[in-house]
């Protein structure tokens, strides 16, 4: 196996991300101009394979104020936050209401179809990548 490093991982995600790999909530809204948006729940699923860590999840509120859904990002072992999606809120939303969540055994409910094309395609950039823990 090739090492890589952090940014190599990065890349390989944003390379990665495409309309077929985005939540359907938020399907209206992607633009190749803003990639990362509907992909931080798959995202988040993939550096926890790599990475492991604990999977963070917070509401998003609009610039009006109203609740719109949740946004997913990782909490490494070192206590680091890493959240390689959030550039999507482009329109002054704010997270709020943060929490760790326990990652969900076995297949997705939702979103397993696209979690392993997202999954694929990083692999075809860095190669296998380690099993999810």
């Amino acid at each position: 196996m090739t090492p890589w490093n952090l940014l190599d991982l990065d890349r390989a995600l944003r390379e990665s991300w495409a309309a077929d790999t985005c939540s359907p909530d938020d399907l209206a809204d992607w633009r190749p101009g803003n990639p990362a948006r509907g992909h931080c729940d798959i995202t988040a699923l993939i550096v926890n394979d790599v990475l492991g860590g604990d999977l963070v999840v917070g509401e998003v509120y609009l610039a009006d104020g109203a609740q719109r859904g949740f946004h997913w990002w990782n909490r490494l072992a070192s206590g680091v936050e890493l959240d390689l999606t959030r550039e999507q809120f482009q329109q002054g939303q704010t997270i709020g209401a943060e929490r760790v969540v326990v990652r969900p055994p076995g297949p997705l409910p939702r979103r397993w179809a696209e979690y392993l094309l997202l999954r694929e395609r990083v692999g075809e950039h860095l190669g296998a990548l380690p099993e999810p823990i």
